[in-house]
């Protein structure tokens, strides 16, 4: 995933529905109301409520 896709305007944290940034690695996406994130696996977000690990920055 890409900083300029279009989904990600559209895309939410599945638990404040909040807006989530990319990290810059590319690799996962990030709340930082929540501090918490989300991987992406082969390209595709891992949005589930499960999925998030807490962020230690």
């Amino acid at each position: 995933m890409k900083s300029d896709d279009p989904l990600l305007k559209i895309l939410a944290c599945p638990i404040d529905k909040g807006p989530l940034t990319l990290l810059d690695s590319g690799d996962a996406l990030y709340n930082p109301r929540l501090k918490r994130r989300y991987p992406i696996v082969d390209g595709i977000p891992q949005l589930l409520p499960t999925s998030g690990e807490p962020d230690s920055e």
